[in-house]
């Protein structure tokens, strides 16, 4: 029997209010339980270690010379300051691989202390960030005529960010992604063994018991960044619809905070904002909404409509993105293709009790089956292959590590 690896987890997101966060605390929380050896390492506002038994957290501050990108997200372009400090604790704890999360300061230092090393990466993807660059770029440019917005986006997606993205998760011996078409992509795209890593649910946190007194019309919620990527403007033409269809009087119950909350807020008649929330009053919103309204394209798997779904909540998902993959579509949910199918989508539920009670039961019943353990069980299947087989191709592009700024798993 192999020994269990000693995993150093540079991730991209611990502290913050997002999935990579959300998976990361799950993912040391499983190793305490488990008394596996995990070193995490990652960003904050002071420089701490804390060491006890097999488990160790190395966090590093994050200098007032980084680039905002959202409201909880910098790039540090200091962080190699850090290098020293990050060689030494991994070298200390005996890491016999790393894995990262993304090309964030945090990944990059990983990678480079990777190669310093000598020892197997092992990269995980969760963000698109070619596809939040590109629309990124269409609100900038959006005073352009949209076919050259959207041809420049086009190429700024394929042509530059994601060949970006490609080289840097060629560093990695193992590759894993949160659903089957980005598993396929990067296996393709890079050359390397790709996995499936999915999400788990909390099932005693998320759940339909914690639905309070019906005191509120039918309420069609939304959870998440409030940003262009998320295509959260979708909403307004959502509550249109509903005007139109004649639908039962209704809120639009808006959870989360984002530069696109200005917009929502002059061109909604019918919604509530609640800024971001966490733990028992997140809880508690899920369980009061009746639909879950997610219209995002770009998202790699979609935490939030799993916890709608261990709510009793039916979802509305757009046809394009990861949340797809997680909606059973008549099942736990409907998919749409396009704003005018996706608003048609919520009037069906909106309209029809009898359909979202059905719903609403199944969505509790899947979201029994899916839990944290298996999820990263199979990440340390991935482990396994990673250290058993023979170090992949070295790829001819090596800026990411010369420059700073540079259960049984399925395999797809």
């Amino acid at each position: 029997m192999n020994p269990v690896p000693r995993v150093a987890f540079f991730t991209d997101s611990f502290q913050e209010v997002n999935g990579v966060a959300h998976t990361s605390r799950h993912f040391e929380a499983f190793a305490r339980r488990r008394q596996l050896p995990f070193l995490t390492v990652h960003a904050g506002s002071v420089d701490s270690f804390t060491s006890d038994r097999n488990l160790a957290t190395l966090q590093l501050r994050v200098s007032p010379f980084s680039i905002p990108l959202e409201t909880d997200m910098k790039f540090d372009l200091r962080f190699y300051r850090h290098s020293q400090t990050v060689l030494r604790r991994v070298r200390e704890f005996g890491a016999n691989l790393i894995h990262v999360t993304g090309p964030s300061h945090i990944g990059i230092l990983g990678a480079i202390t990777a190669h310093k090393l000598g020892i197997p990466i092992v990269a995980s993807w969760h963000t698109n960030i070619h596809e939040y660059g590109a629309r990124r770029l269409k609100g900038i440019l959006r005073w352009l005529p949209d076919s050259v917005t959207n041809s420049l986006a086009a190429a700024a997606e394929q042509d530059v960010l994601l060949n970006v993205l490609i080289r840097y998760y060629r560093l990695a011996r193992v590759i894993l992604a949160p659903n089957p078409e980005l598993v396929e992509m990067l296996r393709m795209r890079t050359g390397r063994p790709a996995f499936l890593m999915g999400r788990g649910i909390d099932t005693e946190l998320f759940t339909p018991a914690k639905r309070r007194a019906p005191d509120h019309p039918l309420t069609i919620g939304y959870v998440g960044r409030l940003s262009t990527e998320k295509s959260v403007r979708v909403l307004r033409d959502v509550e249109q619809a509903l005007f139109n269809s004649g639908a039962p009087p209704f809120r639009i119950l808006i959870v989360g905070e984002g530069r696109e909350r200005r917009w929502l807020t002059e061109h909604l008649r019918h919604a509530e904002f609640t800024g971001v929330l966490k733990g028992e009053v997140l809880a508690r919103a899920y369980a009061d909404m009746d639909i879950f309204a997610f219209p995002s394209q770009t998202d790699t798997f979609g935490n939030v409509v799993q916890e709608a779904m261990a709510s009793g909540v039916p979802s509305v998902v757009t046809s394009e993105g990861g949340p797809r993959h997680v909606t059973i579509p008549g099942i736990t949910g409907l998919a749409a293709s396009g704003v005018s199918d996706f608003s048609a989508a919520v009037v069906r539920l909106a309209t029809d009790p009898e359909m979202r009670q059905r719903l609403s039961l199944q969505c509790r019943a899947v979201a029994l089956t899916r839990t944290w353990d298996d999820v990263f069980g199979d990440v340390y299947a991935a482990y396994a292959h990673c250290l058993a087989a023979a170090p992949a191709p070295q790829s001819t592009d090596t800026t990411f590590i010369t420059s700073p700024l540079g259960g049984a798993n399925r395999r797809l």
